[in-house]
Parts: structure tokens; sequence; C-alpha cells
């Protein structure tokens, strides 16, 4: 069973820095995009921070500059550090993988539990 486990939120003051985890384990072959999301409350789920399929990254507007993206290939964990966090920036995490778990299977979008992360004034 594919699992995404996410760590790393909490409770910080603007200003302050985060950095979240999230490791993919579980009957997994290949990977292709590990990227992240969140939900405020009342609101839509929304891209924070994603690869693109040229290699590079977007970014939610609201975070360019102050987050940044990484990923451990051999660990199968992606990254989100977070700077200069701001109280617009509490939600919850979610991250979420294009898994394939086998050769010639499919790849499908599997999600984290999400972490909270609030951003106190």
């Amino acid at each position: 069973q594919v699992r995404l486990e996410e760590s790393g939120g909490g409770l910080v003051q603007a200003g302050g820095s985060l950095r979240l985890s999230c490791a993919a384990s579980g009957g997994i072959f290949g990977i292709t995009a590990m990227g992240w999301y969140r939900q405020a409350p009342g609101k839509q789920r929304e891209l924070v921070a994603v690869p693109t399929s040229g290699g590079s990254e977007k970014f939610a507007d609201s975070v360019k500059g102050r987050f940044t993206l990484s990923r451990d290939y051999a660990k199968n964990t992606v990254y989100l550090q977070m700077n200069s966090l701001r109280p617009e920036d509490t939600a919850v995490y979610y991250c979420y993988a294009e898994i394939s778990t086998s050769r010639s299977g499919p790849y499908y979008n599997y999600w984290g539990q999400g972490t909270q992360v609030t951003v106190s004034s």
C-alpha cells in the first residue's frame, strides 16, 4: 500500500520558518512528481509548489521568493521550506505524488493526510 507521511507542521510566529517533509513508501516502482497543496478554512485546496514537466517548479504567487521545493530521490521524500511565514499561510498542507507500483503500470496521484501549519500574528 502506497503511503505518504507528512511531518514538520506546527505553530510559528509571523516571520518564522518551517520545513515540511513528505516521505512516500509502500510498493513504489517509480515517482514522477512530488509537490504540495494547501487548504485554508473555508477555502478550496490550492497549489503551493509543484514541479513542472520542463524540470522547473511552479509556485503560488503568494509564496514566491519565500518557499522552496526540494526532493531527495533516494529517500522518496519531498520538502517544502517555508520562510517569512505570514498569517495568511495558515492552512492544512498536503503533499501529493505521482506514483506507479509496477514497471508497466500507470501513474496515479496519491495524497498525504495533511499537516497543519498555523502562523500567528
